[in-house]
Order: C-alpha cells, then sequence, then structure tokens
C-alpha cells in the first residue's frame, strides 16, 4: 500500500527550513564569549546539537504538516498555522537572544515562552492527529531541556 506526503508538507519544511537557518545565523559557538560562559556538566557536547535539531525539524514539518491536512475547517488551519509560525518564531529568535544578544537572562524568558508555544501547538496537533501530537512530543521534550540548561547557564553567569 503506497502512503500519499502531506499536501501541507512542502509549506511546512519551507517554514521550518527558513527557521533553521536564520536559528542558525544567530548562533555562535565558537565566540570568547560562549566559551568563557560557565556551563553545567550535564550539557551535552555541541557535535549532539546539529542531529538533534535535524531530527527534531524533520518532525515538526512532518507533524504539523499532517496536523494541516486534517483539519477540514479552513479557520482551524489558520489558527494552527499562525501557532505554528508564531513558534517557529520564537525558535529562531532563541539563538539571537542568546549569542548575538549575549543576553541569557532574555533568552530564558524567551525559551519559556517558545516551550508553551511547543505545548500549545503539540495540543493543537493532537486534536487534529495524535500521531502528530506524538511526532511533536521530543521538540517539547528538548525544549524543556534547552530550558534547564539555558536556566543553569544564567545563573552561573550572573553578570551576563
Amino acid at each position: 500500500m503506497r502512503r500519499e506526503l502531506p499536501r501541507h508538507l512542502p509549506r511546512t519544511s519551507a517554514a521550518v527550513l527558513a527557521t533553521a537557518v536564520i536559528g542558525s545565523l544567530g548562533t555562535d559557538v565558537r565566540s570568547h564569549w560562549y566559551r568563557s560562559l560557565g556551563k553545567p556538566a550535564w550539557q551535552p557536547p555541541g557535535v549532539a546539537f546539529g542531529p538533534a535539531w535535524t531530527t527534531l525539524y524533520g518532525l515538526m514539518s512532518l507533524a504539523s504538516a499532517r496536523a494541516l491536512d486534517r483539519m477540514e475547517d479552513p479557520r482551524k488551519r489558520r489558527v494552527f498555522a499562525a501557532a505554528f509560525g508564531t513558534n517557529l518564531a520564537l525558535n529562531a529568535s532563541w539563538n539571537w537572544l542568546f549569542f548575538k544578544a549575549r543576553r541569557p537572562r532574555w533568552a530564558l524568558a524567551e525559551i519559556i515562552l517558545l516551550e508553551a508555544s511547543t505545548v500549545d501547538l503539540t495540543r493543537r496537533a493532537g486534536r487534529a492527529d495524535p500521531t502528530a501530537a506524538t511526532m511533536l512530543a521530543p521538540y517539547a521534550g528538548w525544549v524543556a531541556f534547552a530550558t534547564a540548561l539555558n536556566a543553569a547557564i544564567a545563573r552561573r553567569n550572573p553578570g551576563h
């Protein structure tokens, strides 16, 4: 049996790809500032972030496309698309606040909003397609972990 790809997948993939590019442009893990920050021992090695985000972005694209495909009401699709867009904007902007603006505390406030947005997006997706919500769950978990990591860095570096 052949399965069709979700019809919204090109749009969700393009939006997620744009988010990844914008976010990566705001990331500078080689800067003296970042390397000088006190970080917790439980921070994953740098090589873990690329594969983790690649996987999460793929899941986000597919899950959101599945949810959108299953929403028959155009108003519900627009509301979900707006929630998805808001989430992606928050996702990309964290890097700019943390790495470029060098404001771990501002980034912490922002990532708390990102986590709330991610939980909301997962809930909305689950109403349309429980599998989509399951696919978004790792993203919510990763953002929760990243929030704890951001909080630990902000706490260890009060002058930044």
